[in-house]
């Protein structure tokens, strides 16, 4: 799906999975870019980051080697993390950048907050933020996809049916959300499959124009619609034709991340 992807890291704790969870939305020709920036605001830790940084590149060339997908790992000095990380996403050509949450659970604001919003706000590729569980999930039974509109973006089902390609071809199940009195008809459109041969189904979920009409709920309604199918990879994205902006806020995704207690993949482009 995608010829070059950037994944920014902190740690050698995120190398592994988070290229592991790339290479499946790799070109067999594709390349991943990981990219480790240090601040350069105190001399001190830089010097001690510099040689740390060893135990983030080697374990990236050996994930590499062990999955036979290109890495190019990279170790930058800036003043600025996120300008430094979308400047490369910029002169290296990249078409999505990979991040994960930073920090625990119990933390108030689990992302970076400078970082994740001015990439989310400002990166002119992809942006595909995935919590801890869709990269430490080794088996998923099924990719449940929730839209507000008429149906997914072509661009996330196209995600969609790539994670389920790898995946041994699990169920794509898209969850529309709808407003009550759209009752008419079933709740459940006949199945279908996609290009690629991904068993494919809607189920709708119904709930009161003053509920969709708060944004601040939406996390809950997602999770509400994921919980009737037994959950599965949850995977969010935004809608370009819609009307209403972009839900993929860092607000939105804060709550949504923080509640789920399933894999997320929100993908923001």
């Amino acid at each position: 799906m995608y010829k070059q992807i950037l994944i920014p890291v902190t740690g050698p704790a995120e190398v592994e999975p988070l290229i592991g969870f790339a290479a499946q939305l790799l070109e067999a020709d594709g390349e991943i870019r990981l990219l480790h920036v240090i601040s350069n605001e105190s001399l001190t830790d830089v010097t001690r980051q510099w040689r740390s940084s060893v135990n983030i590149v080697i374990p990236a060339h050996e994930a590499g080697a062990a999955l036979d997908v290109r890495v190019e790992p990279e170790v930058r000095s800036a003043h600025d993390v996120a300008t430094e990380i979308l400047e490369r996403s910029e002169t290296g050509g990249v078409d999505a950048i990979l991040m994960t949450l930073r920090g625990a659970r119990r933390e108030r604001n689990p992302f970076v907050g400078h970082t994740a919003s001015s990439i989310l706000h400002h990166a002119t590729c992809d942006v595909l933020v995935v919590n801890r569980l869709a990269l430490a999930e080794k088996s998923i039974r099924r990719v449940l996809v929730p839209s507000l509109g008429t149906g997914p973006p072509p661009k996330v089902l196209r995600l969609a049916e790539e994670i389920a390609v790898h995946n041994q071809g699990v169920p794509i199940i898209t969850l529309a959300i709808s407003p009550r009195g759209d009752e008419g008809g079933s709740n459940r459109a006949p199945p279908s499959r996609t290009p690629r041969g991904v068993p494919m189904q809607m189920h709708r979920s119904f709930f009161s124009d003053a509920i969709l009409g708060r944004r601040r709920q939406l996390p809950r309604l997602i999770l509400s619609s994921a919980a009737r199918e037994k959950f599965g990879l949850l995977l969010v994205g935004d809608d370009p034709t819609s009307d209403t902006g972009s839900i993929l806020t860092r607000t939105f995704l804060d709550e949504l991340f923080r509640s789920a207690p399933c894999p997320v993949v929100a993908l923001h482009g």
